[in-house]
């Protein structure tokens, strides 16, 4: 994964909101797209604001992108480099700063880039970056990132339980846990069989994928009319 020793690596500190979407959007993109990899400040501006596999929607700008970029090679979790055409681009330090394998970063960067999923989200979301069998995979995954203090549950245990990385400011982790105490509140579960639940888990995951799938493709859509419209 790396070469160096423990006590050289950086360690994991809170990320402001925008550093969380720039560092999910560089690791994203090396996974999903590595021709286009690493990402010009412009490329970086492009995935944050994107509307497929994002929430919250964010508008960042290149002021925002470079003050990001800055908080995150501060702490050693991106790196700039000389890209071609003397352009500078960018590219993430994840695996040494979070020290985490491929399946955990794309378990993270589902985190980042989402915010708190179920495992189901997680599974589903995750395997376009790596490929996740079933629950008992992405539960391992997850139970790992627990133990090196990246991962927290949000919930109690059973159905429905809720993940979340652990880089949020301490205002925004006292905002989430008010936000989901509330919604437990509000949205008592009623007794379902264990074959149902896992019916409706499998339905909810297929539907997605389909959404997930219908999302990127619009998304690659508004970027080539945006393309076109450029080139006249």
């Amino acid at each position: 994964m790396n070469d160096e020793t423990a006590s050289d690596k950086p360690t994991p500190v809170p990320l402001s909101r925008d550093a969380r979407r720039v560092l999910g959007v560089l690791v994203e993109k090396a996974k999903t797209t590595p021709d286009n990899y690493p990402l010009s400040v412009s490329g970086i501006i492009s995935g944050s604001n994107q509307k497929s596999n994002r929430s919250p929607q964010m508008q960042l700008d290149e002021d925002d992108v470079l003050t990001a970029l800055d908080e995150l090679k501060k702490v050693g979790a991106a790196r700039e480099i000389q890209g071609s055409g003397r352009v500078t681009k960018y590219r993430h330090a994840a695996y040494e700063w979070l020290d985490v394998d491929s399946p955990g970063a794309a378990v993270m960067t589902e985190l980042l880039l989402r915010g708190p999923q179920t495992l189901g989200e997680i599974r589903t979301r995750a395997s376009r970056m790596y490929a996740l069998d079933d629950l008992k995979v992405t539960q391992e995954v997850v139970d790992l990132l627990i133990e090196k203090d990246l991962v927290e549950p949000l919930s109690p245990p059973g159905r429905g339980q809720t993940f979340a990385h652990k880089l949020y400011t301490p205002e925004e982790r006292m905002y989430l846990e008010a936000k989901l105490e509330k919604q437990a509140a509000a949205q008592p579960q009623a007794p379902t069989s264990t074959r149902a639940s896992k019916s409706s888990d499998s339905a909810v995951d297929a539907l997605i994928a389909r959404l997930d799938t219908v999302s990127e493709r619009i998304d690659a859509l508004e970027e080539r009319i945006k393309e076109l419209e450029s080139s006249r």
